[in-house]
C-alpha cells in the first residue's frame, strides 16, 4: 500500500502543498505540512504539490509497516515493493 510521506526535517512550511492540494495536506501545530488523506494518490493536484515542494520533502512510498500481502494485489508476484519474505 502506498502512502504520502512528508519529511518534517526537510519541510520549511512554505505552504505550497497546502494551497495546491488541501485534499491531502494541512499545517500541523508546528507550522509544517502533514498528510491528512491517503486516498486518491493519483490526483493531479497531489502530483503538482509534490513537484512544487521547494525542498522535495514530499514523496509517495510503500508503507512497509502496514503491508498485509495476504490481502493486497501483490500476494502472488510480491510486486508491492515491501521487504518481506514470501509467505
Amino acid at each position: 500500500m502506498k502512502k504520502i510521506i512528508v519529511n518534517e526535517d526537510a519541510c520549511i512550511g512554505c505552504g505550497a502543498c497546502v494551497s495546491i492540494d488541501p485534499e491531502h495536506f494541512e499545517f500541523n501545530d508546528e507550522g509544517l505540512s502533514h498528510a491528512i488523506n491517503q486516498e486518491n494518490l493519483d490526483s493531479s493536484d497531489l502530483a503538482s504539490a509534490i513537484s512544487s515542494c521547494p525542498t522535495s520533502a514530499i514523496s509517495i512510498e510503500e508503507d512497509e509497516e502496514n503491508c498485509d500481502c495476504k490481502s493486497c494485489e501483490c500476494s502472488k508476484e510480491n510486486t508491492c515493493g515491501c521487504n518481506h519474505e514470501e509467505e
